[in-house]
């Protein structure tokens, strides 16, 4: 008779007991599956969100320190000079070997301008790229569509008197207040918003560009390797990487991999000692059958081979079933859970990990029951008949 046929009739017999053993091996690869998929989920998205709120590198042309500045970055008034950078320069940025990694490329003018007998601080944006960029501004009023509408700050807004719906002069031209930022409790709020090209054109400062804030996906790359190589593409540039947020963003993922990883371990362990147990038990109550075994001339190799191909089969079943209820649940759970979108996608390097895992768990945990097994005295043995 063949092992694989011993093994399974055995399987037969001791249905009740096997299928609490493969009752657990579901259990604790569905766990594990499930916090596996759920915690990877919820680290993307956590990433992607930390990263998207707001730029996490600047790139600012090496100048001269000056009277007005914003947010580090000196805007040149009517005494000063200032090194300043081109849209072609800015283009170069989406030429980097991680260029697939860059979400947004904000490109910045300020000067400083006569607006209402005041020097205000103006700054010319790209409103699509800005506003993608600074998600956590409310604007009272409506988002800028056409080149001659603004943004004013809070605090600029008081100063000037305007509200949204209403016109403002500067150099000589009609400006719409598109909207009016709500206090940010920054420099914004003293900040005239207009379209970039437009204040190019005004200024006499046509393609130019004070300073440049990028937002970049770095969940799979260093953020460090983003700022060389835009660093090597535009010579006579500071690249700053704003290493807070990348850090907050870092703790987070941490805490959520610990936390799986932890719970992981733990399950790992427990379904190790549920097939340990229960493979120990089933080897005391097949004394008399082993025994036969052992004096119709089974090698100690072969009664090892039935035992852990019996625990082989369990885990193998065990495994598939687990990775399917685990990842259906993941898909149901990861929402409540995470309180958060959480993508689950079906993916076929989970389920063969799961598999692996089981078979594994399986056959080292047998181990020692196989062993004792093989090392029985078929005399003795035959004493249970």
């Amino acid at each position: 008779m063949k092992l694989h046929n011993i093994a399974i009739n055995n399987l037969r017999r001791r249905k009740a007991k096997m299928a609490f053993l493969m009752a657990g091996m579901i259990i604790g690869i569905a766990t594990i599956v499930i916090l596996y998929t759920i915690t990877t989920g919820m680290e993307q998205e956590i990433a992607d969100k930390f990263d998207q709120i707001g730029s996490n590198m600047t790139i600012i042309p090496e100048s001269d320190s000056l009277s007005m500045s914003y947010e580090g970055v000196s805007a040149a008034d009517t005494e000063g000079t200032l090194n300043l950078m081109t849209m072609d320069e800015v283009a170069k940025i989406g030429t980097i070997k991680n260029r697939e990694n860059i979400a947004t490329v904000a490109p910045k003018l300020l000067d400083s301008l006569k607006v209402a007998n005041r020097n205000m601080l103006v700054i010319g944006v790209q409103f699509p790229e800005e506003l993608r960029l600074k998600k956590w501004w409310k604007v009272e009023g409506t988002r800028p569509e056409a080149e001659t509408d603004v943004l004013l700050g809070y605090a600029a807004s008081g100063e000037l008197g305007k509200k949204a719906g209403e016109t403002l002069e500067i150099l000589g031209r009609q400006y719409k207040v598109a909207g009016v930022i709500q206090e940010t409790g920054s420099q914004e709020d003293s900040v005239i918003f207009m379209d970039l090209k437009n204040l190019q054109s005004v200024t006499g400062k046509k393609d130019a560009v004070s300073f440049v804030e990028v937002a970049a996906l770095c969940y799979t790359c260093p953020i460090e390797e983003i700022t060389a190589q835009i660093s090597g593409k535009l010579p006579g540039t500071k690249v700053t990487a704003i290493r807070e947020a990348v850090q907050a963003r870092k703790d987070f993922v941490d805490r959520f991999s610990q936390l799986g990883l932890s719970v992981s371990v733990i399950i790992l362990v427990i379904g190790a000692l549920v097939v340990f147990i229960t493979m120990m038990s089933s080897v005391s109550e097949r004394t008399r059958e082993i025994g036969i075994f052992r004096a119709i001339g089974f090698r100690k190799s072969r009664i090892i081979g039935v035992i852990l191909m019996e625990a082989g089969m369990i885990s193998l079943f065990g495994g598939l079933a687990g990775y399917l209820l685990g990842m259906a649940a993941a898909r149901i759970a990861a929402p409540v859970i995470a309180q958060m979108e959480v993508v689950i996608p079906w993916d076929y390097r989970i389920g063969g990990a799961a598999l692996a895992i089981a078979v594994l768990i399986g056959l080292m945990a047998s181990i020692l029951p196989a062993l004792k097994a093989s090392s029985q005295d078929p005399v003795e043995a035959l004493r249970y008949m």
